[in-house]
């Protein structure tokens, strides 16, 4: 028997208590003109696991539900749903008359219940390598062993269109948080003959795709120009509010921006450590000026266990280091994080320091924060930075490395993203502090800029790093989204992550195989009714990551201070998904916020929060 899943109580069941709420924004104009300086790989959001990729997505395709500015669930292409009192069949309502448009307007055909079906298949055929494909089949039912072609009949895939406007999933396990999972890329629908008439063309410019979102991506011009117009047919249209966003490329956008914007050319610029005194003490600038809102982006540092990089670099050499425990934790108690954080956040770098991989305030258990459970509270409570312990390590090491063959100093290759703002400043002090306190005869950190396009794919999957600090952001409103980088790859070399590759570590397993990070995954994965014991067990995962030094959580994701024009707290708010990503919603602003007006609003938009989830309860 099914029973009606009110809107309100599955906002109360996905969500804890985050943070934010903000004023009604003055418009003042309808177009939002901002830079970009790293140019799209492809526009293809059922393959992506890019962020900036899924902008587009994000802006353009309309998924079966949203969340509002408060962080509560909202209908989105679904009018309605219901669940099955097994929580395992989820059943979705669509709304008529939603159309999918080309880049130029044009009406193409409705959405449908179908739509969905044949985005999944899409999302699940291993020849187009999604990268959020084990997202999808973490959940529905048989979707992994399709992935894996150890069945080859899609029909068996718990996704099924009953008629043209009514989609049902079918779970392999209650899933308390699936109605999360929705907002994200693997579960946004594609129409199939669309699909299937571009294959792996799709999505490769603005021509191959259809929109039924907000926005259009009108006009796509590499290393010049991406331009969203506000979507005339969008079925939500009285709350778009700005009619058109133009990005312009400009390589050199982090040093130009902030004068550009002075000179009235565009509507937002990040203002970086090294001009930000300048605009604060200045009369004209300083009421322009505002923090960037903390998000869910968890940041740390991975050490890899499967280096890929050039020889000159010495990846034999860096093996047998980054294998040896002592070695890591002289890196992990080394890394004073708060020096780093400061190039980008000098006057409250602590308001950013993370020593977990999951984000306090993202669940908790009946008051206790997640990163209070288990061997976490201890973690979460202390400083990772303590030099006296690094040394100690370091000594350890040494002598464990030199009776193994290793050299010293040790060459640790660091690569940053260039078009990053403030990320080779950063590096810069890491390489500084780190071998200050461990001396350079131990190691020799490499800080090296990487290419400006493509970043992810020619150096983190590629291995092409010895450390690097990388981020990951939550899929969905359950701890186990913080073990996607991890998750190791099966026996077919599938399915994991593409981060550090730990299960190549030595010491990943101990003699008895019963500490495990794979094992400790598996058994909380395992435990899908019982809330209390899955989070414990996701806090043992976790905690074993970190007290063996497989990575050193470092920071929340901040994007520093900037002048904008848009009102942060009206965007779409989920920790999880790509809502934070839209436009929608959204007004530009007669003047950017002060700092003033921006804690103002932030104050008012937690307190207004805080009353829209006790509505939804």
């Amino acid at each position: 028997m099914k029973k009606l899943l009110s809107l309100m109580l599955c906002a109360a069941m996905l969500i804890s208590t985050f943070a934010g709420c903000g004023k009604k924004a003055a418009e003042s104009s309808e177009t939002y003109r901002k830079l970009y300086s790293s140019e799209l790989t492809t526009l293809n959001y059922l393959v992506t696991g890019s962020q900036d990729e899924q902008t587009v997505a994000a802006n353009c395709v309309d998924g079966l539900v949203e969340y509002d500015k408060y962080g509560v669930v909202q209908p989105g292409l679904a009018e309605k749903w219901e669940v099955s009192a097994d929580q395992l069949t989820w059943t979705f309502h669509l709304r008529k008359g939603v159309k999918w448009m080309d880049n130029t307007g044009k009406e193409v055909a409705d959405v449908k219940a179908q739509d969905f079906v044949d985005a999944a298949q899409y999302v699940l055929t291993d020849t187009y390598k999604s990268e959020t494909a084990s997202a999808f089949y973490s959940v529905v039912a048989n979707a992994e062993d399709y992935y894996n072609k150890k069945i080859t009949d899609f029909s068996k895939v718990g996704v099924k269109a009953v008629d043209d406007s009514t989609l049902v999933y079918t779970l392999k396990k209650p899933t308390s948080y699936f109605l999360s999972m929705l907002v994200y890329v693997c579960f946004l629908p594609a129409n199939g003959d669309f699909l299937k008439a571009k294959g792996a063309n799709f999505g490769t410019d603005n021509t191959s795709l259809l929109y039924n979102g907000a926005y259009i991506l009108s006009t796509f011009e590499p290393q010049s120009s991406h331009v969203y117009t506000k979507n005339a047919a969008y079925w939500d249209k009285n709350k778009v509010y700005i009619n058109s966003i133009t990005e312009t490329y400009n390589k050199e956008m982090n040093t130009l921006a902030p004068e550009m914007y002075k000179r009235g050319e565009i509507d937002q610029a990040n203002i970086t450590s090294d001009i930000l005194d300048d605009w604060l003490k200045n009369a004209d600038t300083k009421n322009l000026v505002s923090p960037s809102r903390n998000s869910y982006y968890s940041y740390f540092y991975a050490f890899n266990f499967d280096p890929k990089f050039d020889a000159q670099y010495e990846p034999g050499n860096w093996k047998k280091a980054v294998n040896n425990e002592n070695f890591r934790k002289s890196l992990f108690y080394g890394l004073d994080r708060l020096k780093g954080i400061s190039v980008a956040e000098p006057n409250n770098p602590e308001k950013q320091l993370l020593n977990t991989l999951t984000p306090p305030d993202f669940v908790n258990l009946n008051g206790t924060d997640y990163t209070n459970l288990g061997d976490l509270k201890a973690i979460t409570a202390r400083d990772s930075f303590q030099a006296d312990e690094a040394k100690k390590y370091a000594e350890k090491a040494k002598a464990e490395l030199k009776a193994a063959g290793a050299t010293f100093p040790v060459k640790i290759l660091l690569p940053y993203n260039p078009t990053t703002s403030n990320w080779d400043k950063e590096s810069q002090v890491v390489e500084q502090q780190l071998e200050a306190t461990l001396g350079k005869d131990y190691i020799d950190i490499i800080p090296e800029a990487g290419p400006a396009t493509g970043f992810l794919s020619a150096v983190r999957r590629a291995g092409k790093y010895a450390i690097m600090k990388c981020n990951w952001g939550p899929d969905y409103a359950d701890p186990e989204t913080y073990t996607d980088p991890f998750a190791p790859n099966d026996a077919n070399g599938k399915g994991g992550g593409t981060y550090n590759w730990p299960e190549k570590a030595e010491g990943y397993t101990d003699a008895d195989g019963a500490k495990t990070y794979t094992n400790l995954l598996t058994a909380a994965k395992a435990q899908t009714t019982d809330v209390a014991a899955r989070y414990a067990a996701f806090a043992k995962a976790e905690s074993f990551l970190i007290n063996n030094a497989f990575v050193i959580p470092y920071g929340l994701n901040n994007d520093g201070y900037k002048v904008s024009k848009l009102n942060v707290f009206e965007s779409q708010y989920s920790p999880f998904g790509v809502s934070v990503l839209r436009y929608k919603g959204q007004h530009v602003l007669a003047k950017p916020m002060s700092m003033d007006e921006f804690y103002a609003a932030e104050k008012q938009w937690r307190a207004d929060r805080e009353a829209a989830l006790a509505k939804a309860k």
